[in-house]
């Protein structure tokens, strides 16, 4: 670990959909030893969300042209960024916006490849868009590990294997994208935020009942007097 200390500990990264569709949800999550760097787990990541999208995709012509090492834009941050890292998107047909750390001057020579794949980032991090995208990041990724494992306490877990611990991962992972779909159709996405409706539908039901018992009365003492 980070602190000297020999935990046996793994990393989770998660592929998160920023586009059109369903924003926020988590595409692919993958498993690896804490001892791997996330420059060298990016690109099965991203293989493992392109492929995943192919797999659910509706139109089979639309799945048989996605590639599944094939996405359209990456957008991490500064953990991610390395000369290989952008060789391998750029190599893969995929965007780059990383954010880029700072290293002060750098010196590419010898290395012309580098040098364009690391201007291209800097160039596209620095738009519009690419701001726009970072700080989408910043907002709906960083959302799914909060959701999985602040509040849903996967910090810890006593399971042996990485193998048992990813089958976890996956059902916690489906859980939250199912809260996300439920929160999209009926407005709620937790059984607590189903317990607060109940409690304001049976309020409302109740006030009904009683105003309605309140006219009856009124009613019927109005006919009397008549």
């Amino acid at each position: 670990m980070k602190d000297g200390s020999t935990h046996m500990a793994y990393k989770a990264e998660h592929a998160v959909d920023m586009g059109e569709g369903a924003v926020g949800a988590v595409l692919a999550v993958t498993l690896v030893g804490a001892d791997q760097g996330d420059t060298a787990t990016l690109m099965p990541t991203v293989g493992q969300a392109a492929e995943n999208l192919r797999d659910v995709a509706t139109d089979p012509e639309a799945a048989a042209r996605m590639h599944p090492e094939r996405a359209r834009d990456a957008v991490t941050d500064k953990g991610y960024h390395s000369n290989q890292s952008l060789l391998d998107l750029e190599e893969s047909g995929v965007r780059s916006y990383v954010s880029e750390p700072d290293r002060g001057k750098r010196n590419f020579v010898g290395k012309p490849a580098e040098q364009r794949v690391v201007y291209a980032n800097r160039r596209r991090i620095g738009g519009a868009r690419g701001k726009r995208l970072l700080r989408r990041r910043g907002e709906y990724v960083e959302r799914s590990f909060a959701h999985l494992y602040e509040t849903g306490g996967m910090r810890r877990l006593h399971l042996r294997g990485q193998e048992n611990i990813l089958k976890r991962l996956l059902i916690h992972v489906s859980g939250f994208n199912l809260s996300l779909l439920m929160r999209k159709l009926v407005g709620k996405g937790t059984p607590r935020g189903f317990q607060g409706r109940f409690v304001g539908v049976s309020l409302l039901f109740w006030s009904l009942v009683t105003l309605s018992r309140t006219l009856n009365s009124r009613s019927a003492t109005l006919a009397r007097i008549s």
